[in-house]
């Protein structure tokens, strides 16, 4: 059978009433899950597993494939509305979201959110349904050392590319990849930089950091500027939230491109929507044609966080179905479930559970349009938020704060974090010193200190290695092209006087 009948076979299953109303459950209370700061995919599924026990086995896992799935467009809805990302995807949609908020646009940046989360999707499911298989095989060839070369082509592009000041974009950096090695160092397992501190051992959790980061900062600029006036004013609608055609040109582009890239990001092996959101971002401000006016509350940012973040999450799948390895944490929750089952992901899955597998994927393309008109429909309600007085907003995104925060640790020292964290956040912002690249260096620096000492391992610290290897190879030019690009451009403009001033 071709792959267009298998998937229309699939879609009979989808299709089905039982599964039909589990995408449907599955895919409100993912955007519900995923606009809660502090819960993020992998504890809204892990949360809600239990619901599908006395589900059959396909209807279960559509269920929580759908939770997952619209985990994602859920999480930008506090990014956008009052700064505090949902989750690790969402950081990056903050940067212009909430800035084109504030401008008194919110349902436009809620209308491109979604849009573009739609379009990254589908691109998503389309690639996993045509080659998903052999997606799967090429990220099996991304070991430690491509890993390495393309954390480090993400980590050096940081501080240039990801606020307006290079020197005060690397020393966010620095400081996110310094607070990444407090805890346990991940290869060898001895204890760093806990300073006597039992929680410390842990390491620093990420949920707490980044709402304070970004959301208690927020509210320390709210009180900083207590005479500061409603973002929002006017009555807003759906209507108002449109887009027009010269914006729809804007967000086509980097939504297109970034939901290619996330596809790919999400197949390899420990990288997850989180690293695709960033390197979609990355992308479109070092190649989009408005890129030195991004965070500044351009479409074009929040389309490719967005488009990358669920074209990742649909990429997930492939590692997932056809080989049984996780991309991420969330990956793993699901694979769990299908092991509950009795279902055994791996390259006979396809063969011996044709049913569940095609009815799976059909059934991510009815999630996604089902999440889609879902998401649509409550802009107008979400807009209200941005109504609320200043007086009351402080309170109310204080308390959201310090749930969140305790949510994701279940102790106080997630809300201690989340305090010394908001404080430090306020004072980076208050000095023109960007939070983006503290942020995704802390995310990106474990993996990437695994995957370069791993490499060493291997060639017996031989840095050839990274030469040996076609992909690294070609990563680590691009990677020194791009650190001598300053230098080799000063050397042309500066020819270039030379021959203008000899030439009078």
């Amino acid at each position: 059978m071709t792959t267009f009948e298998l998937l229309m076979q699939g879609f009979q299953t989808a299709l089905s009433i039982n599964n039909f109303l589990a995408a449907a459950l599955g895919a409100v209370l993912g955007i519900i899950v995923g606009a809660m700061p502090g819960i993020g995919s992998l504890a809204g599924v892990a949360l809600l597993l239990p619901l599908t026990f006395k589900f059959n086995p396909v209807t279960g896992i559509i269920m929580l494939a759908a939770i997952y799935y619209a985990n994602m467009y859920g999480g930008a809805y506090s990014s956008i509305l009052i700064n505090i990302p949902g989750d690790g995807p969402a950081v990056m949609t903050a940067m212009d979201g909430h800035p084109l908020a504030k401008k008194g646009e919110p349902g436009k940046a809620l209308f491109t959110s979604n849009i573009s989360s739609f379009i990254g999707g589908t691109i998503g499911i389309i690639l996993l349904t045509l080659v998903g298989p052999a997606l799967a095989r090429f990220g099996l060839k991304f070991g430690p050392v491509e890993m390495a070369s393309l954390l480090m082509v993400a980590m050096t592009s940081l501080a240039w590319l990801v606020g307006g000041n290079p020197i005060r974009g690397l020393v966010s950096t620095m400081i996110g990849i310094l607070l990444a090695t407090i805890g346990f160092d991940i290869v060898v397992g001895t204890p760093r930089f806990h300073f006597g501190s039992l929680h410390l051992l842990g390491g620093i959790s990420f949920i707490p950091l980044v709402i304070g980061m970004f959301g208690f900062s927020r509210v320390m600029e709210m009180m900083d500027r207590s005479n500061q006036g409603d973002p929002v004013e006017q009555k807003l609608t759906l209507r108002d939230s449109l887009l027009s055609k010269k914006e729809w040109k804007r967000i086509m582009p980097p939504a297109l491109r970034s939901s290619f890239l996330g596809t790919i990001i999400g197949i390899l092996p420990g990288a997850g929507a989180t690293t695709g959101s960033f390197l979609g971002y990355i992308m479109e401000k070092k190649i989009g044609k408005r890129r030195d006016e991004m965070g500044e509350g351009m479409v074009e940012g929040i389309a490719a966080a967005e488009a990358a973040n669920n074209a990742a999450a649909a990429g997930a799948f492939a590692p997932l179905l056809s080989l049984g390895i996780p991309g991420s944490g969330t990956g793993a929750v699901l694979l769990g479930g299908l092991l509950m089952y009795g279902l055994s992901p791996g390259p006979l899955l396809f063969q011996n559970e044709p049913e569940f597998a095609w009815g799976l994927i059909a059934s991510l393309y009815v999630a996604n349009i089902f999440t889609l008109i879902v998401a649509l429909a409550i802009i107008p309600f979400l807009i209200r938020i941005l109504k609320v007085p200043t007086q009351m907003m402080v309170p109310i995104i204080t308390t959201v704060c310090i749930l969140g925060s305790y949510s994701a640790s279940n102790s106080l020292y997630g809300v201690v974090l989340m305090l010394i964290s908001g404080v430090i956040g306020y004072m980076l912002s208050k000095n023109n010193y960007p939070i983006a690249p503290l942020l995704l260096a802390f995310v990106l620096a474990p993996k990437l200190e695994t995957d370069i000492r791993r490499s060493f391992l291997i060639s017996d610290g031989d840095p050839l290695i990274f030469f040996q290897k076609p992909i690294s190879a070609v990563l680590i030019s691009f990677l020194i092209l791009t650190l001598l690009s300053p230098i080799i451009r000063g050397l042309v403009s500066r020819l270039t006087a030379r021959r203008t001033t000899g030439t009078k």
